[in-house]
């Protein structure tokens, strides 16, 4: 049975709802900044060593043909290169261990109040020379229409493998943002995920929304070393530019979800998505 909607999406019109959850919900201390703008930067997460690691796996997967051949595997519809790659805390033993490590998974527990399970993870590849961006969007608003969370008890680290310049396709968040649920315009196709992860179509806000929350909000630009880490809330409004600069951009990314805010039926879908995309095992990360 799935529960009241709290967040209605995907209907005849656009619709703002105010947050009906907390930001933090275990103890705040050390996490201000988190709940006032949506997100936390952390400049050193991982050492140099750790980084040339991940880096080297990374190029491993994509340049394995088994990898590219699988449906977890995302294509960039220009290049036809490997963009991302989806539940890879499964295929690769590295970045499972990556999973558990304390430095991540325990931030995690600290900002949702419990235990977490990984709702998804995926490495993105963003080339030089044209790579694409993804445009504006809140996560949770698919999330939750798509994969059936019901309540914003999600946060998602993006960890960098390589350096994030000003210019080559880097992380945009409005600060702030999170406050606020815009419920988007229009129904879900059936398949939607299929065209969703190439270019966002469902779940898009409109220019004039955009706009609106820009003004209020402002835009920042995450950079950083390679070995830095952004977390953010599930509901924070998001986007990146497309990299055509010589410079490749290229992180770990991984949603945490709370154990008590388990995936439910989709609230605004005809079908679920793939559990690679939208997990249904809500086994806890061990401690």
């Amino acid at each position: 049975m799935t529960a009241q909607d709290l967040y209605p999406t995907r209907g005849t019109a656009e619709v703002i709802t105010p947050r009906q959850d907390p930001v933090v919900w275990g103890p705040s201390a050390g996490l201000e900044s988190f709940e006032r703008d949506g997100f936390l930067a952390i400049e050193d997460l991982l050492t140099d060593d750790e980084v040339s690691l991940y880096r080297s796996e990374l190029e491993r997967l994509i340049a394995d043909p088994s990898v590219r051949a699988d449906e977890r595997s995302i294509i960039e519809p220009q290049s036809q290169s490997v963009r991302s790659v989806f539940e890879v805390h499964r295929i690769s033993e590295l970045f499972g261990r990556l999973v558990h490590d304390e430095r991540v998974v325990g931030t995690a527990r600290r900002i949702l109040g419990s235990d977490v399970y990984v709702h998804q993870s995926r490495i993105n590849v963003k080339p030089g020379f044209g790579a694409s961006g993804f445009y504006w969007h809140s996560d949770f608003e698919t999330w939750h229409a798509e994969d059936g969370l019901p309540r914003m008890r999600a946060v998602s680290v993006s960890i960098a493998l390589t350096e994030n310049h000003d210019t080559n396709g880097g992380l945009m968040i409005m600060p702030g943002s999170h406050r606020d649920f815009l419920g988007c315009e229009g129904a879900t196709p059936k398949d939607n995920y299929k065209k969703s992860l190439q270019m966002q179509d469902a779940g898009t806000p409109s220019d004039e929304a955009l706009t609106k929350m820009a003004d209020r909000h402002g835009i920042r630009l995450f950079t950083g070393r390679a070995g830095s880490a952004t977390w953010f809330d599930c509901n924070a409004m998001h986007g990146s530019g497309d990299n055509i600069t010589p410079y490749p951009r290229s992180n770990v990314f991984i949603v945490f979800n709370s154990v008590e805010n388990a995936a439910q039926e989709p609230f605004a879908a005809p079908i679920r998505r793939p559990e690679f995309i939208g997990a249904r095992d809500f086994t806890p990360v061990s401690r």
